[in-house]
């Protein structure tokens, strides 16, 4: 695979993450009725490559790649935006809504992270499984080196038990 392929197959699926981090937060804040003014890939710093107004959300894909982000009607910064604070919060607000529901929309893309990576590693130790040799297939038995003869193994020893117990992987052995 060439370093090109390599490249784009990095960004695809930073991409995807970076999406399906950024919807952890979006469908919360759907369900509980807060407004979404932009759903963005990349950041869009001073201009967007693509974007779409559907509904009342902006969805776009920025021209700088470094994550994602969603702007939430409501999500104010206290210290710097005192106009919007003097201002009554709106029920589409993210400031009106009760705490749980804030936490909920807050804590959805790291949510999304830790079931996702959960999936992944389930699948690869699915797919990999937890390899081992069954003991009773060396029917040659094992080869030893120097330091297995130090130990009073020779090549051709079978294993059939440590300590008493009889093995039933080989690397139970080791």
């Amino acid at each position: 695979m060439g370093l090109f392929t390599q490249i784009v197959m990095f960004v695809l699926i930073i991409s995807i993450l970076v999406i399906l981090h950024e919807l952890g937060h979006f469908l919360p804040a759907k369900y509980f009725k807060t407004k979404v003014e932009k759903f963005y890939l990349f950041f869009d710093v001073k201009f967007s490559l693509i974007k779409k107004k559907i509904g009342e959300t902006e969805y776009g894909i920025g021209w700088l790649p470094l994550g994602g982000y969603m702007k939430i009607a409501g999500m104010i910064d206290e210290s710097m935006d005192t106009e919007q604070m003097a201002k009554d919060p709106e029920p589409w607000e993210f400031r009106s809504k009760p705490a749980w529901q804030r936490l909920i929309i807050m804590l959805g893309g790291v949510t999304v992270n830790f079931l996702l990576a959960w999936l992944i590693y389930s699948a690869l130790l699915f797919n990999n499984g937890d390899t081992y040799i069954p003991a009773d297939s060396l029917k040659y038995g094992i080869q030893v080196d120097s330091v297995g003869e130090k130990l009073g193994l020779r090549t051709g020893d079978q294993i059939l038990a440590v300590d008493g117990k009889r093995t039933k992987k080989f690397n139970e052995a080791t």
